[in-house]
């Protein structure tokens, strides 16, 4: 059992250990396994703040178990895999991968601007804006909540109905002293899952300017400046982030193509690379 290798009892950090402690440079060993050892520091940075002395030691536990296991299954594969050459050379070749990216990644930050130009964006939206489509719909407008027996509620309608600049106005006054909410946005587009938290409407029923709906406490009231619907092109004020980070991969790729074959053409010239005749 658990017990017999480990009897520990955690009692905020105390560790109480089956055998005399050892300890190296002040830190304080819980365990060894094939020669490596687990300190108690280590245990304890791994303990999250503010957490019951039994969870405390279920984490320890846990940790102390993946320890040693990765430790013991490591050590029986050294000695019983054959193909250590084969290993050797997955580890080399992924060290290369990792130098060559990680010089690759340096380059590009000492080299290339991280700026996309907002010309570079529209022209590509404007080409390609068939590949960005909404799979939901979209909405410009102002969400206008009110409880059920709110005042003049046939001038509310109205106001929010006609959505002018006049009406903005009256409805910004009333909603500071009757509305349950009030959101406006005329200037932004608010994806429908979002629009749904807010107001009891289905997308179907996006067919016109303006929307009421009614629950038992409540009167929701909507104004649709504008509408995309799902499967119509993307707007480009979303699409624009997307596009841009695309532009850059493409620029960071050309950058890294053109590096390369530089860099190999200078080893042609200078005789870095040496071609021997058949």
């Amino acid at each position: 059992m658990y017990s017999k290798f480990f009897c520990f009892l955690f009692t905020g950090f105390l560790v109480l250990s089956c055998t005399p402690a050892v300890q190296e440079n002040d830190r304080v060993a819980l365990l060894e396994v094939e020669g490596k050892f687990l300190y108690r520091d280590q245990v304890e940075a791994i303990i999250p703040p503010n957490v019951s002395t039994a969870d405390s030691l279920q984490t320890a536990e846990g940790y102390i178990r993946k320890w040693a296991t990765d430790i013991l299954l490591y050590e029986n594969a050294k000695r019983n895999v054959d193909d250590k050459a084969a290993i050797d050379q997955l580890l080399e070749d992924y060290r290369k991968a990792l130098t060559i990216h990680q010089y690759q990644q340096k380059l590009i930050q000492q080299r290339l601007s991280n700026e996309v130009s907002e010309d570079e964006v529209r022209r590509f939206y404007d080409q390609y804006n068939d590949q960005f489509i909404v799979r939901e719909p979209y909405l410009k407008g102002l969400l206008l909540v009110v409880p059920k027996g709110a005042p003049t509620m046939s001038d509310v309608r109205i106001w929010v109905r006609s959505g002018n600049e006049k009406s903005l106005e009256k409805i910004e006054k009333y909603s500071m002293k009757n509305a349950l909410s009030y959101q406006y946005f005329f200037d932004s587009w608010m994806p429908y899952s979002e629009l749904q938290k807010k107001i009891p409407v289905q997308p179907d029923d996006f067919k016109g300017t303006f929307i009421e709906v009614s629950d038992s406490a409540r009167h929701y009231l909507l104004h649709i400046r504008e509408v995309r619907k799902q499967g119509e092109t993307e707007p480009y004020e979303i699409a624009r982030t997307r596009i841009a980070e695309i532009i850059q991969n493409k620029l960071k790729s050309e950058f890294v193509s053109r590096f390369e074959e530089e860099l190999y053409n200078d080893a042609v010239t200078n005789g870095t690379i040496t071609f021997f005749n058949e």
